[in-house]
């Protein structure tokens, strides 16, 4: 299969009996023999095992399998998943698929630089101080729900020498007379993206405790949303203030659907979705982030700040520091009397990476 510049990678997993003390094979076998059925010849074989591959076992897989010894890759388990490439290159498994693919001599890749991710790892596994981040959101009790942003949070500690502990709190059961208690002791507090009602009243508690407490906050989409009401009904004095999602007959709709979203009959074309523009307030905190003054950022929303009722927010202090040029619509928010208060209504997460975190 190399020869027509293809690959056949069989991913496979090779058991460990505790009872036997060994490695299985078999269910590699099966499966491949299975796959040979079928007139799918793998060039390389990547077994998931919680214990290390002997040469004993590889020899065995590559005999049954047809595969050469060397094409037959442990994929181990890590202390981070980030340390996944470096444990493949330790084995060449690059080498064996460039090679089947007929990316050789000339037509070779560079090699790998990996000094990056090497000292990227260094600071990972050896923070110099740890910080508790509050998450704040409905989800919270099902582990992959915020990945992208826990997973932010973990990237940019390595880059800032620092180990990220989050502590995940249930916005549907905070009030004001619990905020308090869950939230007591975090450097800083993040109010989650979602969709729904659910949990909004805990999610607007504890904006007011970040804020109150001048505890560095940072709301992202609907978080950001539950920043404006917070801010308009207890600084600017609209107890009633709401988004028009969730109480569409409230006075003071400070997040709400703009007009020309209303003319779009079905639902999925009133929402922002992909890559928009924002352009940024120079000397802002937002502006001090990004280093520039246009960006673009993922959208996923369907409600923005209300543009009737934004300029009474700013009287107050609230400042919008980020808009949208083409319509006039409110990116990022910031209280700039505050060490760290600033709503954001994109996705940030969803850029983050390892090296550029």
């Amino acid at each position: 299969m190399g020869k027509d510049n293809t690959l056949e990678a069989h991913l496979t997993l090779v058991p460990y009996l505790a009872a036997a003390g060994e490695l299985k094979s078999k269910p590699t076998q099966h499966s491949v023999k299975m796959l040979l059925s079928y007139g799918l010849q793998p060039d390389l074989l990547v077994c998931r095992s919680e214990h290390p591959l002997d040469a004993d076992i590889r020899g065995k897989l590559a005999r049954f399998c047809n595969v050469e010894p060397r094409a037959v890759i442990a994929a181990l388990d890590a202390e981070s998943i980030y340390e996944v490439p470096l444990l493949y290159r330790e084995q060449k498994l690059d080498d064996i698929v460039l090679e089947k693919l007929g990316l050789t001599g000339d037509k070779a890749p560079d090699p790998p630089e990996m000094d990056e991710w090497v000292d990227f790892l260094r600071r990972l596994k050896n923070p110099e101080r740890t910080v508790e981040i509050a998450l704040v959101g409905k989800y919270v009790e099902h582990q992959d729900a915020y990945k992208s942003i826990s997973e932010s949070f973990i990237l940019a500690g390595a880059a800032t020498g620092v180990q990220a502990k989050m502590r995940y709190v249930l916005s549907d059961d905070l009030t004001a007379d619990n905020v308090d208690e869950a939230l007591d002791g975090v450097a800083g507090v993040l109010v989650a993206p979602g969709f729904g009602d659910r949990g909004i009243a805990g999610k607007v508690d504890a904006v007011r405790w970040a804020r109150e407490r001048d505890v560095p906050f940072f709301g992202i989409c609907l978080g950001m949303q539950c920043a404006v009401v917070e801010f308009a009904r207890n600084v600017c004095g609209w107890p009633d203030a709401h988004s028009a999602e969730f109480n569409p007959d409230t006075e003071h709709p400070v997040i709400a659907m703009m007009a020309e979203q209303k003319a779009v009959k079905n639902m999925g074309g009133t929402m922002r979705l992909g890559a928009y523009a924002c352009a940024i307030q120079p000397g802002s905190r937002a502006h001090a982030i990004y280093g520039e003054e246009h960006i673009e950022e993922r959208h996923r929303h369907r409600y923005e700040v209300n543009n009737v009722l934004r300029y009474k927010l700013l009287e107050h202090g609230m400042q919008c520091t980020g808009v949208n040029p083409a319509n006039d619509l409110v990116e990022i928010v910031e209280l700039p009397e505050k060490r760290w208060f600033v709503g954001v209504q994109f996705h940030p997460e969803y850029r983050s990476t390892a090296l550029h975190p």
